[in-house]
């Protein structure tokens, strides 16, 4: 190895890189703030201008897109014409390429970013040269990123950086620099108001690799958006307890899209992607009793999100039975403390929990594709509701039925929930018909279902579900309406006293 091209926008551990590389005797060819940082550190740098014979212009847009370059980064060593070509153009090959590049992500996250300033940071000559130096990986070794410079190093010192090591850091370069145009198309399609493009290019970056997926068979690994909000699970940080399992991470996601609907005091308890219990109340106490009460078997190693910080009252009682997790904004010192106790017990603080106005996309995958649709972030108010029934809902039923209609909306389809005292009782979820999921959400409320109230995601497609409310005592029902037999239910309803109102959305989940 004998001439090696530095240039990097983040510098951390660069310095001591070039002098070992120097030491090695190895020149080192370098660009703008990188050439005069070395400089200045007693590293003796040879210009890019020296080299391209040509000055950097166009405020630095213009430095290393010259043949000069990339025919030194491109020849193939062992090919007599190229090297026949080099040598009579007098350019020399470059056998190591050190380049990170500008900072697109870190400019586009700040809130005051401007158009202008985002386009300015959008690196043209760094993917140039990083793209040369990888398609050529098996005469040139390209590093993208400074967790590698050890390692390379310790390879040159030891006879050469091996064909397994250049092909690895090739793949990782062309991983970056996809990544990186992933970040520019989101960026620059938003900013057309482009919905659905032909190509839907995004890009995640590792948060952790996992044990396994589902089920022990299953490898799996955790990615997160470059750019997450706060008050999500991909931001959180883990405060104590072991490390996250695949249905950790699925169940914690679905418990926070819940508390995220209540502006008051709320605890959810999740199992399996379903809530088992959602209280509000005046305190983060009161609600987590509610949570608990809702179902005390189901919450039995269950995943808990709060919208407020634990204290210590709530987190003792928290204590009393296992959990797997438990999300809030913050916890106090001595809740924290009480908690810890508990040595696998995985506590997660998330900051501010709140519901987007603006959806978020979301991503499932199929054979062979993606599907791809916004967050249901739609609400409703009171306004918004359509009273169908003979009987009218006081201002007290309308809030609770209210409060029935946001948890609703986050149970798997088909998906009927029962709800008094802004707690659920009954959840019946995933059933193939919505009788069933009605039965299944009365007999697990037994005694409380009378005087409660019922929500379903969807249209009741004729009125046996409104029978069996009926039967077991349910006095409110909220539901979207817009079935072709909706008379069939307002009918039912009306016969038995009910107040039914219509919300004109419905909630399918899958």
């Amino acid at each position: 190895m004998r001439r090696a091209l530095i240039s990097v926008s983040d510098k951390t551990g660069i310095v001591d890189l070039a002098k070992e590389l120097e030491t090695l005797g190895i020149e080192i060819i370098s660009t703008g703030g990188t050439a005069k940082l070395l400089a200045e550190k007693g590293i003796k740098v040879t210009g890019i201008s020296e080299v391209t014979g040509f000055p950097e212009i166009l405020d630095g847009r213009v430095k290393t897109l010259h043949p000069s370059i990339h025919s030194g980064l491109l020849a193939i060593r062992d090919k007599e014409e190229h090297q026949k070509q080099i040598e009579e153009l007098g350019i020399q090959p470059i056998d190591l390429v050190v380049v990170n590049l500008y900072p697109f992500k870190e400019t586009i996250s700040k809130a005051s970013v401007t158009y202008e300033e985002a386009i300015e940071n959008i690196d043209i000559g760094g993917p140039t040269m990083l793209r040369s130096a990888a398609k050529n990986h098996a005469f040139v070794t390209v590093v993208v990123d400074a967790l590698d410079y050890p390692a390379i190093l310790n390879e040159i010192k030891n006879g050469g950086v091996t064909i397994d090591t250049k092909r690895r850091l090739a793949a990782k370069v062309f991983r970056h620099t996809a990544a990186y145009d992933a970040l520019i198309s989101e960026y620059l399609t938003k900013q057309t108001g482009e919905e659905w493009p032909d190509q839907y290019t995004v890009t995640f970056e590792k948060a952790q690799n996992l044990r396994y997926g589902e089920n022990p068979h299953q490898k799996a690994g955790f990615y997160r958006r470059p750019l997450s909000k706060s008050g999500t699970l991909s931001t959180a940080e883990q405060l104590h307890g072991k490390e996250l399992s695949y249905n950790n991470i699925n169940d914690a996601d679905a418990a926070l899209s819940i508390v995220k609907e209540f502006d008051q005091p709320a605890v959810v308890a999740v199992k399996h992607t379903n809530p088992c219990g959602v209280g509000i109340g005046n305190t983060i106490f009161e609600a987590y009793q509610k949570a608990y009460e809702s179902d005390p078997v189901s919450i039995f190693g269950g995943i808990i999100a709060a919208n407020r910080p634990i204290d210590k009252s709530t987190a003792m009682r928290m204590k009393e039975i296992f959990l797997e997790i438990i999300m809030a904004p913050d916890f106090e010192e001595e809740a924290l403390a009480v908690l810890k106790e508990k040595k696998n017990l995985r506590l997660l603080k998330t900051g501010d929990v709140r519901l987007e106005s603006q959806p978020d996309l979301l991503l499932s995958s199929v054979s062979g594709g993606v599907l791809v649709q916004e967050e249901d972030v739609k609400q409703i108010t009171v306004d918004d509701l359509q009273v169908v029934t003979e009987r009218k809902p006081t201002n007290e039923e309308v809030e609770q039925l209210l409060f029935a209609w946001k948890v609703v909306k986050h149970v798997k389809s088909n998906a009927i929930v029962l709800t008094r005292d802004f707690q659920t009782i009954g959840v019946g979820a995933g059933q193939m018909n919505r009788v069933g999921s009605a039965k299944i959400a009365i007999e697990q409320a037994e005694e409380r279902a009378k005087g409660s109230f019922l929500a379903s995601d969807a249209f009741f497609p004729m009125a046996d579900t409104v029978e069996e409310a009926a039967k077991a005592g349910i006095t409110a029902i909220i539901q979207p309406g817009g079935s072709i037999r909706d008379e069939e239910s307002i009918e039912a309803a009306n016969k038995h006293g009910i107040t039914m109102v219509f919300t004109g959305i419905r909630h399918f989940k899958h």
